[in-house]
């Protein structure tokens, strides 16, 4: 079961991986090549590496690379099926069914069968905004001075205060409620009956990177609890990996350099109907390492918005953490009391926040002067030793920790050698934590038949050929021919190649390495793919009788030695036999 051939072809023919790459994170020209802050593991130096003439990427921090299909696979979570229709989509390329041996049609995965029912749902909220019953959703978003442009942006909702509006309406279309139940929007009841789990609540429907609608929320419009209700988790949601608005707002936050972190839906509805486009929401929950993760594909700068109580503290004490876990720049954006950021944008505007913004101290300058203390007695000043202590050895980055060390001493107003010291007997490492360097395994790697391996990855419709020719027999390096067996095998069976699923040990990544270096320098080949080919396989076949002449001459010589006169005859037989066959390669 795959996709014609010719069709993936054309869409790699078709796809640009800078520009797709740059959809994710932020890339910057390096002559031949772009580079950027890898996506798939946390680094300050850009070591993620796309070649546009090659149109493929590699990371030389972490060894992930490939195509554009594969990328697109790795950092949306997607399928090879689901990469192809995606890219397809963006190329224009018109794609038949995929068939089964059967030739039926391919049934749609779970996942896909979701996103296309919350985006009929999406449709059903959205008409019931619009009718009679919504009425009092569109008073409550008037009287926040939500503008339509930003409700229809956000694709805005609302579910009627009735137990069976959407279930019927799913019902209706024909798509069945146990997909709905799986999909968080009804919930079963007795009986085998099912109701909506959405009633009398604005809706604000959830998207993923690529604009599907993966969840909803909803916030009460009349007295009830709880105030904001959200989807459960489901096969193509969870809460600490998705920021609200993203979608929207990726490209501002590119342009601005930096993000504006706020809690809430409707935090970020606001300020974005204010004209700050620069913003994410966290969905109502802490911030996780997988929002961080998600956010540094395009920037490492942030200003998160805190509340000034005790909860605001807490929740920064573990974003700092976070922070400099990740990398990231942070500052710490804390409004007057008793304002939200909807309040606040109202009452004082646009400049006026930017302003704020613009003068929002270093998240860690922000821990250490108002969460701290002031340490004005000898018992703050201890209490503020141990709450640093236990913050510090969070800390592994080298350089963050030593500084951070540097302005708690200030502040505490001792010597930073004897705080390091007693940080020592607490058995805090005030170095950073290394599990030795690694070694450098030397691989001698034969020329040849890596640049083969090479042409097979770029071209692996040419498997078929290397199979057919049983061109891998004459290879002389047994890893170099067990990789190019498991790219023949992997591309009859699924239709495409990807190195980093074959090549997966520590022991292997010299070569992953090596072979995505070569695939960097070396020119495209198209043109002259098949002359390039052919040659390569010749030469890989002379060095292959090349050895076979050393060995039978090595063997020949024992026998004759030994006086074996019947094995001499044999290798001489050999010996004529495969000068014949040499023959014919010229």
């Amino acid at each position: 079961m795959r996709f014609d051939d010719n069709k993936i072809e054309e869409i790699k023919n078709r796809v640009d991986i800078v520009e797709l790459a740059s959809e994710y994170l932020t890339l910057k020209k390096a002559g031949r090549n772009f580079i950027g802050l890898c996506p798939f593991h946390q680094e300050k130096t850009p070591s993620f590496t796309v070649n546009r003439d090659k149109q493929i990427f590699y990371c030389f921090g972490c060894g992930e690379g490939g195509n554009a299909i594969t990328f697109l696979m790795k950092i949306a979570d997607k399928t090879f099926p689901e990469a192809i229709k995606i890219l397809a989509e963006k190329t224009g390329v018109v794609l038949p069914p995929m068939l089964s041996g059967k030739e039926v049609r391919q049934k749609n995965s779970l996942k896909e069968n979701i996103v296309n029912l919350n985006l009929k749902a999406a449709q059903h909220f959205s008409r019931n905004l619009y009718s009679p019953a919504g009425k009092i959703a569109r008073d409550y978003l008037q009287n926040r001075s939500i503008s339509e442009d930003t409700v229809k942006q956000f694709r805005l909702g609302f579910a009627p205060d009735t137990w069976s509006s959407l279930t019927d309406y799913i019902e209706s279309s024909g798509s069945p409620l146990k997909l709905a139940e799986q999909a968080g929007l009804v919930i079963s009841g007795k009986e085998d009956s099912y109701y909506d789990r959405f009633r009398g609540r604005l809706i604000f429907p959830i998207e993923n990177i690529f604009g599907e609608i993966v969840a909803f929320g909803g916030r009460i419009l009349d007295k009830g609890e709880p105030k904001y209700l959200n989807s459960p988790e489901s096969p193509v949601y969870i809460k600490g990996r998705n920021l609200y608005g993203l979608n929207k707002t990726k490209e501002e936050i590119r342009k601005k350099g930096f993000a504006l972190i706020v809690e809430g839906y409707f935090d970020l509805i606001s300020l974005f109907n204010a004209g700050v486009n620069n913003v994410v929401a966290t969905l109502g929950t802490a911030l996780t390492r997988e929002h961080l993760e998600l956010l540094r594909r395009y920037t490492v700068d942030v200003v998160a918005l805190f509340d000034p109580d005790e909860a605001g503290k807490k929740a920064l004490d573990r974003s700092l953490e976070l922070f400099l876990g990740m990398r990231m720049r942070a500052r710490a954006l804390i409004l007057p009391e008793k304002y939200d950021p909807d309040d606040y944008i109202k009452k004082y505007g646009k400049n006026k926040l930017d302003e704020l913004i613009a003068n929002a101290p270093a998240i860690s300058d922000y821990y250490i002067d108002n969460v701290l203390g002031s340490g004005r007695t000898f018992e703050d000043k201890r209490e503020m030793t141990k709450t640093a202590m236990e913050f510090i050895n969070k800390i592994d980055d080298r350089i963050e920790k030593n500084l951070f060390i540097k302005r708690i001493a200030e502040k505490l107003g001792i010597n930073e050698e004897l705080f390091k010291k007693e940080l020592y007997k607490k058995g805090i490492q005030v170095k950073s934590k290394t599990t030795g360097d690694k070694q450098n395994v030397k691989v001698q790697i034969n020329p040849l038949e890596l640049n083969l391996i090479r042409l097979l990855i770029e071209y692996p419709q040419k498997t078929i050929q290397v199979e057919n020719e049983k061109i891998l027999d004459y290879f002389l390096q047994p890893e170099l021919k067990d990789l190019g067996e498991k790219l023949v095998e992997t591309y009859k069976l699924l239709g495409f190649v990807d190195i980093n699923v074959l090549l997966t040990t520590d022991e292997q990544l010299p070569l992953r390495e090596k072979i995505f270096k070569l695939m960097m320098e070396a020119p495209p080949d198209d043109a002259l793919l098949e002359k390039n080919f052919n040659d390569n396989i010749r030469r890989v076949k002379e060095k292959w009788y090349k050895d076979q002449h050393r060995q039978l001459k090595f063997k020949l010589a024992q026998a004759q030695e030994n006086g074996n006169e019947e094995l001499s005859r044999e290798l001489l037989y050999e010996k004529e036999k495969i000068l014949t066959q040499e023959k014919e390669l010229h």
